[in-house]
């Protein structure tokens, strides 16, 4: 089972900077290729290219919540997020789950 997560080619979990342009700013993002692969897959779906797709995400979230604490990890959360309903599986977990479960 394991050669399934083991085998997995090296260059996919290869980090990977780009220079995306969020509100007029210039900022560099690192993710792993893979990720990166997806972005670029949703936001072909979505008809923008990937740094266009960012920033929309970025106002969106900003305008909805006010701050994002670590942009990467959102972006690796929305693939995940893209990859369950591309397998058409629906995983909800409440909002203070993984709060209260820290506070345990």
């Amino acid at each position: 089972m394991c050669q399934i997560y083991s085998g997995t080619n090296p260059e996919l979990y290869q980090s990977v900077s780009r220079s995306v342009r969020i509100n007029g700013v210039v900022t560099s993002l690192r993710l792993e290729l893979r990720f990166w692969q997806i972005l670029d897959e949703i936001a072909a779906g979505e008809g923008f290219s990937t740094p266009q797709f960012l920033g929309k995400i970025h106002d969106e979230v900003v305008a909805q919540r006010g701050d994002i604490p670590n942009f990467a990890s959102l972006v690796r959360v929305i693939c995940t997020v893209y990859l369950e309903k591309q397998a058409g599986l629906h995983v909800h977990v409440p909002a203070n789950t993984a709060t209260s479960q820290m506070l345990s």
